[in-house]
């Protein structure tokens, strides 16, 4: 073998820089090169490192059709939950987890706010539509700040909404603690990357400067993929590589042109209509946007390009529609219910929506060998709301999934009711003991949420 073969992590071309997805020739160099940084973040020698993600799904839930009514493995799936059966092994739903730092706490209205503000914080933010805004670091930062310098990306935010920083919007809170979910700091929040052309030029474009600029415009001018300019980098890879090395590449190059393509559609789409006022690259259909998204995410975990991304489908109080499941109204407007027997049927149906794509996502990890096992397998996934019934607007016994084996650390196939309500960030704290992080307190913590394991 080359000696310089068992070092390398990218496809590179003019402007291009593509992770390699984890291969058996790598495979020893590897594991020995991220225990030495990183100890338990990167598992034992020769494991795959630990992913961890955060799926935010705006609005709450109709919350009878959404909790199972027993618990344990011999628990049947709720109607919004039914969309995952053929992953029903891969998940764990908890019930019982609450953010206390959500409520009003003496601060009045602006649920949503709060909602989106503190379910990766777990703290009470300060109540001002101005620059003076204080929230916390979020629990994907902290672990970025740790493990971060392990993969090329230290960590990646999404959402299919656009990103706000400034404004007021909802009952005096600041737009930036309702559109965004990362906070690098407690006044800094880390906007979400809404065009997913955008997001794939990040993870795969090379990086930035002129340069990089300049091979970006040759691309798009030639219409070429990313791909036609890591080919001659990629076939002198393989002239090294094994059978079943080279199949798992051609199969990641695929996924990668396939992902182009769809983007391409979505561009095509743009400049076909006139009045379309959506940017570049972003899908008119929402499904079509959501998946363009958990795409990427799978090839930034599978390629080790990152190993922490958040992801927010839409931002709480959003009033997006769903006419193509039936449900032409506002999301905000029927999720205030009254128990209207109408508007819960609606928001059952948008419930089941969200399901639908998480099971698309968990499917897709799942899909991916690696190692001994699969991607899923490596990985910890909180999809959530920090609202449960909107018509009430409260913050306990939220909506949450936890998928993934966390390298085997994690319990599956079953519903983990709580026996009382307890904080949101002891599931953090066990998360980042799973990551290698170190850290006693996070958010409202009391301690960390063993039942998990």
């Amino acid at each position: 073998m080359n000696p310089d073969f068992s070092r390398r992590r990218f496809l590179r071309g003019l402007g291009t820089l593509i992770a390699l997805p984890a291969l058996e020739a790598t495979a020893p160099f590897a594991a020995r090169a991220a225990a030495s940084k990183s100890g338990a973040a990167a598992g034992a020698a020769g494991a795959p490192p630990l992913r961890m993600a955060f799926i935010y799904s705006p609005n709450g839930k109709n919350m009878t059709h959404w909790t199972p009514k027993k618990d344990g493995s011999s628990y049947e799936l709720s109607r919004a939950l039914a969309p995952l059966k053929e992953v029903q092994s891969e998940f764990q739903v908890i019930s019982g987890l609450k953010h206390e730092k959500a409520e009003a706490n003496g601060d009045g209205g602006g649920d949503h706010a709060r909602a989106n503000a503190t379910f990766l914080t777990g703290v009470q933010v300060r109540k001002t539509a101005g620059a003076d805004i204080r929230n916390g670091i979020s629990i994907d930062q902290l672990a970025a700040n740790d493990i971060g310098q392990l993969t090329r990306l230290p960590s990646l935010e999404l959402s299919c909404d656009e990103a706000r920083r400034a404004g007021n919007c909802d009952s005096g809170y600041s737009c930036s603690y309702q559109f965004n979910l990362a906070w690098k700091s407690d006044t800094t929040p880390l906007a979400p990357e809404r065009d997913p052309k955008l997001a794939f030029e990040r993870l795969f474009g090379g990086g930035q400067g002129p340069e990089v600029d300049a091979a970006k415009a040759q691309r798009d001018f030639y219409n070429k993929s990313i791909l036609d300019f890591v080919m001659e980098d990629a076939r002198s890879l393989q002239k090294h590589l094994g059978y079943t090395d080279k199949q798992k590449l051609d199969e990641y190059l695929s996924s990668v042109r396939e992902i182009e393509r769809r983007l391409t559609d979505a561009d095509k789409f743009s400049k076909t209509m006139p009045d379309y006022q959506k940017p570049t690259g972003i899908p008119g259909d929402y499904k079509e946007h959501i998946r363009l998204m958990f795409d990427l995410q799978v090839l930034a975990f599978q390629t080790d390009t990152t190993r922490i991304s958040t992801f927010m489908l839409a931002h709480d109080g959003s009033n997006r529609s769903f006419p193509e499941i039936g449900v032409p109204d506002s999301h905000h407007g029927i999720s205030h219910h009254q128990h209207s027997p109408e508007k819960l049927e609606k928001i059952a149906k948008i419930d089941e929506f969200y399901s639908e794509q998480f099971a698309w996502f968990l499917t897709k990890l799942k899909n991916i060998r690696e190692g001994n096992g699969t991607l899923l397998d490596n990985c910890m996934i909180v999809f959530g709301s920090g609202i449960s019934d909107p018509d009430r607007h409260n913050h306990d016994d939220l909506p949450v999934i936890l998928a993934g084996g966390g390298g085997g650390t994690l319990k599956r196939g079953r519903h983990l009711k709580l026996r009382h309500d307890m904080p949101m960030c002891n599931l953090y704290l066990s998360l980042m003991e799973r990551m290698g992080v170190k850290t006693s307190r996070f958010g409202d913590s009391t301690g960390p949420l063993n039942e998990i394991g």
